[in-house]
């Protein structure tokens, strides 16, 4: 019996032994967090987390030191986890809110709109989360707007680039068509020339018959004295 109570009391300074480590990291990282030594007070916090994981408060400073150092997709990551988590209404109205902003800085209204929905669900009169709410709105219609006009941009140019190209083709169905035409005309004057040729070769031709025809007729035969 005294050496279960002894095991025992062993693991119970155990556990206060790292529960004391944790809590002196994520004292020594709030430190650090207050002096706007954002990069530090993550690391104490992840070491706090090696020694305790499942740590909540843990986990939420962590998740505010990632999201100063303007890592919101990781800093969603850890409030989107801690909102799974059974807590007390005001803690997920924090958690919530946090996750909104994550999903805010990273231009994901839609998420981060849902995130204050869920915030003021769990503590109506919250007026910070209000206000992001209704500013994430704004930025969902803007953005919304700035999609739309990229669209019709993308459709215009699309249409200018087919109407050009077929422009171009048109073009160049002109240009072969002209081309066909002035061969065809290059052909009928080649062979009016030919014709032309031959015509004044039948001609000399011929001028050369009559000329050798009348030196025969002068040759001819020698009259008989």
């Amino acid at each position: 019996m005294k050496y279960a109570a002894l095991v025992i009391l062993s693991v119970f300074l155990s556990l206060a032994s790292f529960s004391q480590k944790e809590n002196t990291l994520l004292r020594k990282g709030n430190r650090e967090y207050d002096k706007g030594d954002f990069k530090e007070a993550e690391k104490d916090y992840r070491k706090a987390l090696e020694l305790n994981n499942a740590s909540a408060r843990g986990q939420f400073n962590l998740g505010t030191a990632v999201y100063r150092n303007n890592n919101f997709e990781e800093a969603a990551k850890i409030y989107g986890s801690l909102s799974e988590k059974k807590s007390d209404r005001s803690t997920q109205s924090k958690v919530y809110h946090n996750l909104g902003n994550s999903f805010l800085q990273a231009k994901d209204y839609e998420k981060s709109i849902a995130a204050y929905k869920n915030s003021l669900m769990n503590d109506p009169k919250n007026l910070d989360t209000k206000y992001n709410l209704e500013y994430a709105k704004m930025m969902l219609k803007k953005q919304q707007q700035q999609q739309q006009q990229q669209q019709n941009k993308d459709n215009k140019d699309q249409k200018d680039e087919k109407k050009d190209q077929q422009q171009k083709q048109d073009q160049q169905n002109q240009d072969q068509q002209q081309k066909q035409q002035d061969q065809k005309k290059i052909s009928k004057d080649d062979a009016d020339r030919m014709l032309e040729a031959l015509k004044n070769d039948e001609k000399r031709t011929m001028q050369k018959v009559k000329k050798e025809k009348a030196k025969v007729t002068v040759v001819g035969v020698e009259k008989d004295w």
